[in-house]
């Protein structure tokens, strides 16, 4: 039985609204993940907007609990029902039905269609709830509802707002392997088990804490599908049901090991000793950890949850790493999970299609990631045994908090882990340490969440779309409008008559040319005028809950009602241009690279852009000119933009790219640029020849397995065309050269024998002959091939290795002779008057400073150069004593 499907069906059939699941990351800053089913509808139930039609819904929700209030990661693997991803049933009312009919649909679905022996059944309600009570004994026996504190049976959404009473609907799961203490029906064992709870949201708690009757009560509902799946196939354990099974066999095959549901192992515990049953049991938490964190990575990064050091990109590095830790303790030495992971895509890819889409990008992604860890595991070990030598020195029983933190935070291993390999060595570890390392972590982690601020939470956007609507957006076709002001919003979004001279503030136009921050490109600019007169500049352009409003800051005063033209800036061109380009890059890339390229995140500014996509290594420079030759070939092609209207399967049918996340009607919006064809609600040219050219500037890592293009076109392009050329124009002139290349090759061999020269005389000074006297080295030469400048090289050396050093070299080159000489260290020799002697039997003069002078002469006999040679030794020996 397919029982997500029949759900669904059923509520449809009573005239439900049926919702897809909504992403996992929310638009909404109070949350990490999307952890419920209601999430969605959050905003309706706070009256933040306007009660939809049909008032009710119905959903099976994906759903994350590994971080923030709501973080389970610690229990899975370890209890039979806790999961970091899980799918939540669920039926809303928005004052529609109440209790009666709430019961009724939980009662027929689950007796009537799920199949459940109805004398297995059993109720909770709020211990106050007599309405609930007189409503469910028109299904079940009295004896079978209990009624329960506010602990149990009471919701609230908050300190404040939205709540009410509670009713659950257990199974009795049986005596066969439950019968401790708590396994009684209100008890804290699991023979009797929760599978649905009804909320009845009919109070308002006010910041006293007292609770005001709703105006219109409204149902919210939760079925977990894990459990009720594991429920209806007589298992115990939610990881032994067919939902797992694939998994768990794609685990054994990669282990080696055997996996034991809770069913068989306990009907054979009596056949086992005791330390094989622990062993066994530690081994099927691993399965279990392993196949939970599979399907949480799988989803997470089809979704474009990437790796990272904070935020949800850090839940998810952490959620891999538990599961690639429990790998470690079966056994493995190297990636495995992404072959997981492939598993899941390929099960529950046929309910959640874009799993098989993304299937390779994602492993490729997976597998990069587990390969870092997998690096880093031993250095963990090594971290542990490094601090347990120091503690033993110290003679000290309690681990370091903040050593046991890193572990935790750096390398992957849970607390409980470290705790374990303490335990076997009689040691304990500093809690309060590692707690303290933990709520900072906490609280870094907590600031980089997105959503949409705490501004926003409270602003009136309830009454104006209950009063006006939706504005219009007519930016598609034209830049200018007259209009007329709907509404006049504060900093904090609160509805206002006016603005004064100098403020800034929100409005909100009746028809607006003003697009709003979407998809990418940036929320227009522009002015608002009255006649001829600006009076107000539009700084940004934004979409709150459907609503398109421009934030302003005023020249003159403006109130709501006035009729004012809105024109967008000569910005928006731009911003065009590279949003179309953003569309043949995206095309680009998948030609080049692959269909596993996904967008991955963008941005569009009216002088660059920005793309995020998935793919597992950096980019050639060979693959980086394809990508922008091809880019410039579709620009060149001056393909005219094509822009329909048609249904979502429609759209996916002629092969248009949805980026995921973002959210479509059934009407979607097509542009097609030639071959490149996407679901795009933008702003775009009109022919891909007015993008001009296209330049990527950049390319560089995002995180794991996403990379980042950076490029430029349009007027944006000349410039960085232009900055280049001036460039080059810089470089003849510095090479004093018109051919830059030659110029450069001139230079780089020059460097390559200033080099060699340096080298030679590296070694010409270890290899010269030398006399000493009185501490000083002596050194007079005549040098073979080098010349004058590579004497002086050799002088210099000379000097810098020695503290007294006198040196005089004699080279020949064309007729003529060249003799360069230093001194270092001794008092009674002059460099120049020295050199200046031994000149004259050349025929030549020549002189300089105490420590280095040159001189020259001519060959007009070899034995003269002797002689020279002869000269200078004898005027050294002479003042060195």
């Amino acid at each position: 039985m397919d029982i997500r499907a029949k759900y669904i069906e059923f509520f449809k059939s009573k005239g439900h609204k049926v919702y897809d699941s909504m992403p996992l990351v929310p638009d909404d800053a109070s949350l990490l993940f999307t952890n419920a089913g209601m999430v969605q509808f959050k905003d309706i139930f706070t009256g933040k907007i306007p009660i939809p039609s049909p008032n009710i819904a119905t959903s099976s929700q994906l759903c994350i609990r590994a971080g923030g209030k709501h973080n389970d990661l610690e229990n899975v693997g370890y209890t039979a029902r806790h999961h970091t991803l899980f799918e939540m049933l669920g039926n809303f009312s928005f004052g529609a039905y109440f209790k009666k009919e709430a019961i009724a649909y939980a009662w027929e679905f689950v007796t009537e269609i799920l199949g459940f022996d109805k004398s297995l059944l059993y109720v909770t309600i709020h211990e106050s709830d007599d309405e609930a009570f007189e409503l469910w004994q028109e299904h079940i026996e009295s004896s079978r509802i209990k009624r329960m504190g506010d602990k149990d049976n009471f919701w609230q959404m908050g300190d404040t707002g939205p709540c009410g009473p509670c009713s659950e609907i257990y199974v009795d799961q049986g005596a066969e392997f439950f019968n401790g203490e708590e396994d009684y029906f209100g008890g804290e064992g699991d023979r009797f088990l929760e599978i649905w709870n009804l909320v009845f949201m009919q109070y308002e708690r006010d910041s006293s804490g007292a609770l005001k009757p709703l105006p219109k009560p409204s149902i919210d509902t939760g079925m977990g599908l894990e459990r009720v799946i594991a429920l209806k196939e007589g298992e115990i354990n939610n990881f032994d049901s067919s939902l797992f099974a694939p998994i768990m066999q794609c685990i054994k095959e990669l282990t080696g090991k055997s996996y034991y549901r809770d069913s068989v192992l306990l009907k054979n515990t009596m056949g086992f000793a005791k330390d094989i049953i622990d062993s066994c049991k530690k081994d099927i938490a691993s399965f279990r950890v392993i196949a939970d964190h599979a399907r949480a990575v799988a989803f997470l990064l089809a979704q474009g949850v990437n790796f990272d050091k904070e935020g949800r990109g850090y839940v998810l590095r952490r959620i891999l790493r538990r599961a690639v830790r429990h790998g470690y303790l079966l056994g493995l030495r190297k990636a495995f999970l992404y072959e997981v992971v492939g598993v899941v895509c390929d099960y529950m890819g046929g309910h959640y299609s874009y799993l098989i889409e993304r299937k390779n990008a994602l492993q490729e992604q997976c597998r990069a990631e587990e390969e870092r860890f997998f690096e880093t595991i031993e250095s963990g070990m090594a971290l542990f045994q490094a601090e347990l030598d120091s503690m033993r020195q110290k003679n000290e029983k309690s681990f370091n908090g903040e050593i046991a933190f890193k572990l935790y935070d750096t390398y992957g291993f849970p607390l409980d882990l470290t705790q374990d390999m303490l335990r076997e060595l009689g040691l304990s570890i500093d809690l309060q340490g590692f707690e303290k390392c933990m709520q900072e972590q906490k609280d870094r982690s907590k600031a980089h969440w997105k959503g949409s601020g705490d501004s926003v939470k409270d602003g009136d956007f309830n009454a104006l779309l209950s009063e006006y609507g939706e504005n219009e957006f007519v930016g598609y076709e034209r830049m200018s409008v007259e209009s007329k002001i709907l509404a006049l919003l504060d900093s904090g979004f609160k509805r206002i008559e006016s603005l004064e001279a100098g403020q800034e503030g929100w409005v909100m136009l009746e028809s607006t040319p003003f697009y709003p921050e979407s998809g990418g490109p940036v929320g227009d600019k522009g002015i608002l005028k009255n006649d001829s007169h600006i009076i107000a500049q539009v700084l940004d352009t934004q979409k709150y809950f459907g609503l398109n409003l421009s934030k302003i800051h005023t020249l003159s005063p403006l109130k709501a009602g006035d009729l004012v033209k809105a024109q967008v800036d000569s910005s928006r061109f731009e911003i065009a241009k590279h949003h179309s380009a953003t569309h043949l890059l995206h095309y680009a890339l998948r030609q080049i690279l692959g269909s596993h390229i996904a967008q991955a995140g963008s941005l569009v500014e009216a002088n660059r852009l920005r793309f995020d996509f998935s793919h597992p290594k950096a980019l050639s420079v060979n693959e980086l000119e394809q990508i922008q030759a091809l880019v410039n070939e579709k620009i060149a092609e001056s393909s005219p933009q094509m822009c329909e209207t048609m249904g979502i399967d429609q759209a996916k049918a002629k092969g248009a790219m949805a980026l995921f996340g973002e959210k479509y009607g059934e009407s979607v919006r097509v542009i097609s640029f030639g071959d490149s064809i996407e679901l795009c609600g933008g702003i775009h040219t009109q022919n891909t020849a007015e993008i001009g050219s296209f330049y990527i500037v950049r390319e560089s890592s995002v995180s794991s397995g996403v990379r980042r293009i950076e490029a430029v076109c349009g007027k944006a392009a000349y410039h960085y065309g232009k900055a280049a050329l001036d460039s080059i124009k810089s470089l003849k002139e510095q090479l004093k050269a018109q051919d830059v290349l030659q110029g450069v090759a001139k230079l780089q061999n020059a460097l390559k024998e200033a080099r060699e020269s340096a080298n030679k005389a590296k070694q010409s000074v270890k290899s010269l002959d030398y006399e000493e006297i009185n501490g000083t080295k002596l050194i007079v030469l005549k040098l073979d091939s080098i010349d004058s400048k590579e004497a002086k090289d050799i002088i210099d050396r000379a000097k810098n290795e020695n503290e007294k050093v006198a040196i005089l070299l004699v080279t020949e080159s064309g007729g003529k002779v060249s003799l360069t000489a230093g001194v270092k260290g001794v008092a009674n020799l002059k460099a120049g008057a020295w050199v200046k002697q031994v000149a004259q039997i050349l025929g030549g003069n020549g002189g300089g400073r105490d420590d280095f002078a040159t001189a020259g002469g001519k060959i007009t006999d070899s034995n003269k150069i002797q002689e020279a040679l002869d000269l200078a030794k004898s005027i050294a020996r002479e003042n060195l004593g």
